[in-house]
């Protein structure tokens, strides 16, 4: 007797349509858990590979004098459309934050930064953001005036900037952060995690205090 032979089955057009809806809903899973993994309390991911960073109880991590990495080349347009070279602040304690619009607890600590940024100016001080993940820079501005912000940011939506750190430094996922570099330029302290005023200053105060 001969084989019959038969051709392969396909799956028919509701099969189809089950499988590329169950696709649909694994990857707009993985997308919204990211996006939540982005802005919260923060945490110590992106620790390590050799920053030199000790981390305290607080969450704050500091770098020892003379053990510090350097922060990379940071320029471009701000939010409201002027030009910012963090190089041209060298000489004095920077702050860098990086917040969005979109990220409650950058909401929660914006007010902070305003207010310890006009008490230190006269200190030799400069604090700096950088805005990610806003694609619409009317929502950044919009930020800015609610929270009267005096400084500049970086309006860096695609986290190109973020990039540019050592790995270990900073993960582009976890916003808020800040970094309080000293007046060579280089990182002194770092958090993972939204700031209270009381935090943000004992971060600020002994990079502030060295000579």
């Amino acid at each position: 007797m001969s084989a019959v032979s038969r051709a392969p089955q396909r799956p028919n057009r509701t099969a189809r349509v089950t499988v590329r809806r169950r696709v649909a809903l694994t990857a707009g899973a993985a997308v919204a858990a990211l996006l939540v993994s982005g802005c919260g309390s923060g945490g110590t991911s992106g620790g390590g590979d050799h920053t030199n960073f000790v981390t305290g109880t607080d969450g704050i991590s500091t770098a020892a004098k003379g053990e510090r990495a350097g922060a990379p080349e940071l320029s471009g347009d701000t939010v409201d459309g002027k030009d910012v070279d963090v190089a041209d602040y060298k000489g004095k304690v920077v702050v860098l934050n990086v917040w969005g619009s979109w990220c409650n607890p950058c909401r929660a600590e914006a007010k902070y930064f305003a207010k310890v940024s006009r008490e230190y100016a006269d200190q030799g001080v400069q604090f700096v953001g950088i805005n990610t993940r806003d694609t619409n820079i009317r929502a950044a501005r919009a930020f800015e005036e609610d929270f009267d912000v005096p400084y500049p940011s970086l309006y860096d939506p695609t986290g190109k900037l973020l990039l540019r750190f050592k790995k270990g430094t900073l993960n582009p996922q976890t916003v808020p952060s800040t970094l309080v570099l000293d007046r060579d330029g280089k990182i002194a302290a770092r958090s993972l995690s939204p700031l209270s005023e009381e935090r943000l200053l004992k971060m600020l105060k002994p990079v502030v205090a060295e000579k």
